[in-house]
This record gives C-alpha cells, structure tokens and sequence, in this order.
C-alpha cells in the first residue's frame, strides 16, 4: 500500500469516527458551530472558479485559517467553549465538503486540512485545560509552528509517494513555500480564534477581510501566471506548425525535465525556470529555412546548436514570464550547446532530457537504448551531459515506466 493511500485511509477513518462521536453526543454550542462552519464553507467556495486547479498550494486560505480558528477557540463572548476535538474534525469536514460541494477538493488536501486540525485542536485543548500560564502566547506560537511544519512534512511525505523523488528535497521546497501566504493564515486564524471571546461572533468577518485581500490578490498572480505559460506553450507550438519539431515534443521535454528537476531537489522557482527553458529551447529553430529532420538538434554540428540556442535565448529574453527570472530562463535556453560545466543546472538539465527525446523518438533508437547512449558518453568523458544529470533522469524514467530505464 503507497504511503498516499494509507493517508486517506487514516484520515477518512478519523472523520468517520469524529462525525460518529459528534452525532452520539449532539453539537455542542450548535451556532458557534454554524458560525464557523458557514466561514470555511464560504472561504472553499470561493476557491471554485473557471479554470481553477483543483490543488493549488494555498487556494483557501480564508477556509484554512477558520479551521484554525474553530481548532483555537476558547471562549466565545465570555462563555467558555465546550465543543471538543471530534467536533472540531466532524465540523471542518462538514464545512470543507459544503463548500466544496460539486467539485471536491483533491484527496492530500483534504487529508492534510483533517489532519492539521486535528492536531492544533488536540494540542490547544490540552494548553486550555492546563489554565492560565504566563507563557501562553509562547506555547500558542509553538503549536502554530509545530503545526505547520507538520503539515508540511506530511505535504512532503504525499508529494514524495505521488511522484517520486527526494524526501529532503520535497520537505526544503515545502518549508521555503511557508513564509508565503502561512503567516497571513496563521495570524487570521488566531486572531478569529481570540477576537469572539471579547467581540463575539459578529466580529469573524472582520477577521477576514486582510486575508481576503491577499486571496484575491494571489489569484490575479495565478492569472498572470497561467497566462505566462500559455504564452511560453505557443512559442512552443509555434515550432511545431511551422514543422520545425514533432508534435508535443516540447511539452515532453518540459513535463520530463521537470520531474529530473525535482528528482535533483531543485527549488519551485528553479522547476519554474526549467519548464519555461524547455518549452522554448527549440525557439531557435525558427530561423532555418529547412528544419532539422524530426527537429533532433543533438546531431548538429556544435556551432550550429549554439546559434539556435543564441537565438532562442534572444526570444525568451523577450517573452513575459511570471513565476521564473526571464534573465534565468534566456540563459538556460541559450547555454544548453554549451559544456556542462559551463551551463547554469537548469540548461543541463534540459540539454539532457532534450538529448533523451531526440534519441528515443526522433532517431527511433527507444527510451533503453537512448538512455544508454547517454550514459556511453558520460562514461566516455564527454563534456556534454553531466553525470548527476543523467542518473537522475534514469531514476525518473525507471519510476514512470519500470524497465525503460535498463538497457
């Protein structure tokens, strides 16, 4: 059984034992249940919108952090809150599938919400029951950032089993994407948790209106961001009608030389600057006035592959991009003729998986025997793939289809 799968089923067996325990012993304090379940219900409907992923890191924060907040809460106008943590899970899962009702959020996703909840309420009900400690907002501040960093080990641990690659390298990208949006989670989430005990209920709208803000403003850079690719993909597909490269090529070369990428434990933003290079490297190709048979440019001579290159650089120099530094990407598709020892990771990485489709599909030779040719050179001591590069695109291919990888 895959770790992702023993997630889920732990998870969906904690809610039904949670959901259980709640409809045996009745919804204590049923309208502050309401209250909060109607704001992680409205803050997951407002994830769903046209074109929206369905598991983009992040896309509820507003749900996110009234989880939090039900988990946190205390006291609600002075009166002491008497819901616990089986009620906690059962009225966050209750809310979460309300407002996701018709498109239900991605199975890791909902793992993680059950599963962070349930650990913040656990870990605030026995900080409450302890009564008043003079280092109270400490320990608060401690298990909000022991909750996190579990979340996102069990983020990594999911991505991990899902798609392969290092635990070490999922984890660092996991825990370098908190100071993101995280904090702005966190402190919402707080401060609805504490702000009712005063205020009362009313309050928790109010509460959310900074983190609304940072929403809505994270959905226009997704926006900027898709259009980007878009435009990078139509480069892309510009080779291909003007019968410069095979259909999808560079889409291949793009979706592979990112898994080797994160195989590598390459950072988002450095995933980024190779899937743009990718799908640009054959931009080049262009200028020539009779393609390339297949578009397989490794046969070139090496002064022709560095004037492609050149050119294509000069094009994605110019080319809008959101998410990756234009300057990163142009290099990358302009070095990838280059020496490897002269070319930034990202170059590498696609001149290899590029060498890899050129062989396999346009030469004919099938995914074994090109990868045994790169491996050929790099044992001969050419200069034009580095070793690491290769032995982690063999890993990737060897988990995506058993046998491809073995000559």
């Amino acid at each position: 059984m895959s770790l992702a799968r023993a997630v889920h089923l732990a998870a969906a067996a904690g809610a039904l034992l949670a959901l259980g325990w709640t409809a045996r012993h009745g919804v204590a304090q049923p309208g502050v249940a309401v209250a909060y379940g109607v704001l992680i219900a409205v803050g997951e409907a407002m994830r769903h919108r046209p074109g929206a992923h369905g598991d983009v890191r992040e896309a509820a924060p507003v749900s996110a952090a009234g989880a939090l907040a039900y988990a946190l809460l205390g006291e609600v106008g002075g009166e002491p809150a008497t819901h616990g943590v089986p009620q906690v899970v059962a009225v966050v899962l209750g809310a979460t599938l309300a407002g996701a009702a018709g498109r239900p959020p991605a199975p890791d996703r909902l793992a993680r919400r059950m599963a962070g909840t349930a650990l913040a309420a656990v870990c605030f009900q026995s900080l409450h029951c302890a009564g008043p400690c003079p280092y109270y907002v400490l320990s608060l501040l401690l298990l909000l950032a022991l909750t996190a960093v579990s979340d996102a080990a069990l983020a990594a641990a999911l991505e991990r089993s899902r798609a392969g690659g290092r635990y070490g390298a999922a984890l660092r990208a996991e825990l370098r994407a908190l100071p993101g949006v995280g904090p702005a989670v966190c402190a919402t989430g707080v401060t609805a948790a504490l702000a009712p005990a005063v205020a009362g209920l009313w309050v928790l709208p109010l509460c959310c209106l900074p983190l609304l803000v940072v929403q809505l403003s994270a959905r226009r850079r997704e926006a900027a961001r898709s259009t980007c690719g878009r435009t990078a993909a139509s480069l892309a597909r510009a080779t291909e009608l003007a019968g410069c490269t095979p259909a999808g090529h560079a889409g291949r070369v793009a979706g592979l030389s990112r898994a080797v990428g994160r195989e590598l434990g390459m950072t988002e933003s450095g995933l980024s600057v190779v899937e743009y290079a990718a799908l640009m490297h054959d931009v080049g190709q262009l200028s020539l006035v009779d393609p390339v048979p297949a578009g397989a440019t490794e046969p070139l001579p090496p002064e022709e592959r560095r004037r492609l290159a050149r050119l294509g650089g000069a094009v994605a120099r110019l080319a809008p991009l959101e998410g990756a530094d234009a300057a990163e990407v142009a290099a990358a598709v302009e070095r990838q003729a280059d020496p490897y020892r002269e070319q930034p990771l990202a170059a590498r990485v696609v001149r290899t998986v590029n060498a890899y489709e050129d062989l396999a599909c346009g030469a004919g030779r099938g995914p074994a025997a090109a990868l045994e040719l790169l491996r050929r050179a790099v044992s001969a001591g050419s200069h034009d793939h580095e070793p690491r590069v290769v032995e982690a695109l063999a890993r990737v291919l060897a988990r995506e289809a058993p046998g491809r990888a073995e000559a």
